[in-house]
C-alpha cells in the first residue's frame, strides 16, 4: 500500500512538471511570434517614417497633356526591389496638328459648332507599354517628395477616324449632308459649311495604323501617406507608325512623333 500510495504521488508530481514545462514552451512560442510580428510592424513604422516605398504592387490613373494633345492612362506597377519596380502601362489618347486651328462657321445669329478647317481625320492612339520605374530620392520623411526616373516602349494602335462636316449647296440651303474637306475640294459644286459634325460621325470608316513607342520620364510623388499615390510626371514621348499618318490637308505627311508631356497622377499601393 505504501508502495502503491509513493507511485502515485510520484506520477503526479510528474505530470504536473510536464505541464508546467509544456505551458512555458507554448508562451514562450506565443511570445515569440509576438515579439516577432511586432517587430515587422516597427520596421515598417520607421521605413514609413524616413519615406521609404513599401509596397507590392500599385494602380495609378492619369490624365496626361502634351504638346500635341491629350489623353488619359492607367498603370500597373510590380514591385521587384526597394529601388525598381516594374510597370505596365495603358493609354488613350488623341494627337493633334499644330496646324489645326478651329474657327466659329455660321453668319453670327445661329450658334454653329466649330469648325477645323481643312482637317481630315482625327487621330486617336491606344498604347500597350512596359518598363521600368527606379527610385532615385525618397521622401525623407512624410511631407517630402519621391523622386523616380521610368522608361517604358511597347506598341501603338493608331486609329484614323475622318473628319466630317455639315455642308449646304450655296443654292439649296434646306438640304445638307456630311462631307469631308477631302471630298469637298474634288466636288466642283459650291457648299457652305455648316459646322462639324461631331464625334459621333465617321467610326464607320475608321482606318488602322499600327506603330511602336517609347518614353522616359521623372515622376514627382509628393503625397503624404506611401498607401496613396499623389504625383506630377513630366517626360518625352517618341512614336513611330509604319504608315503616313493624314491629318490635315496641305501639311506633309509624317510616321514619327515627339512630344513632350505633364501629367497628374492618382492611385494606390499594395
Amino acid at each position: 500500500m505504501k508502495k502503491l500510495f509513493l507511485s502515485t504521488l510520484s506520477l503526479i508530481i510528474f505530470i504536473g512538471l510536464f505541464a508546467q514545462d509544456s505551458t512555458g514552451v507554448s508562451q514562450l512560442g506565443r511570445g515569440g511570434r509576438k515579439n516577432a510580428k511586432r517587430q515587422r510592424i516597427n520596421n515598417l513604422i520607421r521605413m514609413e517614417e524616413e519615406g521609404d516605398l513599401i509596397f507590392n504592387k500599385h494602380n495609378i490613373f492619369g490624365i496626361r497633356l502634351a504638346t500635341d494633345g491629350y489623353g488619359i492612362n492607367f498603370e500597373k506597377g510590380k514591385f521587384k526591389t526597394p529601388t525598381r519596380t516594374m510597370l505596365y502601362q495603358f493609354e488613350l489618347n488623341e494627337k493633334k496638328s499644330p496646324k489645326e486651328h478651329k474657327i466659329n462657321s455660321g453668319d453670327g445669329t445661329i450658334n454653329y459648332s466649330s469648325v477645323v478647317p481643312y482637317k481630315l481625320n482625327n487621330f486617336y492612339i491606344f498604347k500597350l507599354a512596359i518598363g521600368e520605374q527606379r527610385l532615385i530620392g525618397g521622401k525623407g520623411n512624410k511631407n517630402g517628395v519621391a523622386v523616380t526616373a521610368l522608361y517604358t516602349g511597347g506598341i501603338s494602335i493608331g486609329m484614323l477616324k475622318p473628319y466630317y462636316v455639315d455642308v449646304v449647296k450655296h443654292n439649296n440651303t434646306q438640304e445638307s449632308s456630311r462631307m469631308t474637306f477631302d471630298q469637298l475640294a474634288k466636288d466642283t459644286t459650291v457648299y457652305e459649311v455648316q459646322g462639324a459634325s461631331g464625334f459621333t460621325v465617321g467610326w464607320g470608316h475608321l482606318k488602322i495604323k499600327p506603330g511602336l513607342n517609347a518614353k522616359g520620364a521623372m515622376r514627382f510623388d509628393y503625397g503624404r501617406l506611401n498607401q496613396t499615390v499623389t504625383a506630377i510626371e513630366v517626360g518625352l514621348t517618341g512614336e513611330y507608325y509604319f504608315s503616313k499618318i493624314p491629318q490635315v490637308m496641305l501639311v506633309p505627311q509624317k510616321n514619327f512623333f515627339f512630344n513632350a508631356y505633364v501629367q497628374i497622377m492618382f492611385g494606390s499601393r499594395k
